[in-house]
C-alpha cells in the first residue's frame, strides 16, 4: 500500500513539473514566497509555537521593530528562514555531486543547528547533557552520553547500500525518525529534523514536506511508532502540497481565460 502511495504522489509530482514549466517564474516566486510562510509557520506550531503571518513576513521584510518584546522573537524567524535557504543550496549541491555517500555529515548537521540557534553556536554547539523534563516531544529519546555515537551512526546508516536502495520518502522520513530518537539539542531537534529531512527530499527532486499544524497529535504519535507512520504521514503532507499547488495554478488559468 505504501509503494502505491507514493506512486500516486510521484504522478501527480510529474504533472505539476509540467505546468510549472510553462507558468511565468514571477508568479511562481511569489507563490513560494507564500509556501515559505506558511512552511515557517506549521514548523513553528508543530513546536508549540503560534505565529501570525503578519510577524513572519514583518520579521523577514527586516521591517523596523516598534515593540522590542518582538526582537528575539524575529531573530528566530530569520534564522529559520536562513536555515531553510541553507537546505535549498545544499540540496543542489549534492544533487550535482557524483558521488551518493558522505553527502550528509555530523559537521552538516551541527552546521544546521548552528544557523537555527546562533546563540549556541557562540558556545561551540554542545549537545544536550542530560535528558531535558520540559520538551515538546515525549517519545524516547537517547541518553546524552550516546548521542556522540548515535549521530555517527546516523550518518552511516545514510550511506549504507540498503538505505540508499529506499524510495526517497522513505529514506528522508528514516532519517528525520532516527535523529529524532537522538535529540540532540534541548532546543531546535525538531526543526533540525524536519529540515534535514527537506534537505534529502529536495535533493532527490521532491518539494519540501511541511506538516500541518492540525497534524501535530499525528505527528507526535508518529515519532513513538516503528511502523512507517512518518513517512505515511511526510507522503501525505507531500501529496498535499503537490494538489494545493497544481488547484492554485489551474484556478490562476481559468481566470485568465475569463479575461480574455
Amino acid at each position: 500500500m505504501e509503494e502505491s502511495r507514493y506512486f500516486e504522489l510521484d504522478a501527480r509530482l510529474e504533472s505539476l513539473r509540467i505546468r510549472k514549466a510553462a507558468e511565468d517564474p514571477r508568479v511562481l516566486a511569489a507563490y513560494g514566497d507564500k509556501v515559505d510562510i506558511g512552511w515557517i509557520y506549521h514548523d513553528n506550531a508543530l513546536e508549540g509555537v503560534v505565529l501570525t503571518s503578519g510577524e513572519i513576513r514583518d520579521a523577514l521584510d527586516r521591517k523596523m521593530i516598534s515593540d522590542v518584546s518582538l526582537v528575539s522573537l524575529y531573530e528566530e524567524i530569520r534564522s529559520h528562514k536562513s536555515a531553510m535557504d541553507f537546505v535549498r543550496e545544499q540540496a543542489k549541491e549534492q544533487a550535482a555531486q557524483k558521488k551518493k555517500t558522505g553527502l550528509v555529515t555530523v559537521e552538516l548537521i551541527k552546521q544546521l543547528h548552528e544557523i537555527l540557534t546562533p546563540e549556541d553556536k557562540a558556545k561551540g554547539n554542545p549537545y544536550r547533557k542530560d535528558n531535558p523534563l520540559h520538551r515538546s516531544y515525549f517519545h524516547e529519546i537517547a541518553p546524552a552520553d550516546k548521542i556522540p555515537m548515535r549521530m555517527r551512526k546516523l550518518c552511516e546508516w545514510l550511506d549504507e547500500e540498503e538505505t540508499e536502495s529506499l524510495h526517497p520518502i522513505s529514506r528522508a522520513a528514516g532519517l528525520h525518525f532516527r535523529l529524532m530518537a537522538i535529540y540532540p539539542w534541548t532546543k531546535n531537534s525538531g526543526k533540525v529534523a524536519r529540515l534535514l529531512m527537506n534537505l534529502l527530499l529536495l535533493r532527490d527532486g521532491y518539494p519540501p514536506s511541511v506538516i500541518h499544524s492540525m497534524e501535530r497529535q499525528r505527528y507526535y504519535d508518529s515519532l513513538r511508532a516503528e511502523n512507517g507512520q512518518l513517512s505515511q504521514l511526510v507522503n501525505d503532507a507531500l501529496l498535499n502540497y503537490v494538489n494545493t499547488t497544481l488547484r492554485f495554478l489551474e484556478e490562476l488559468a481559468e481566470l485568465r481565460r475569463a479575461a480574455s
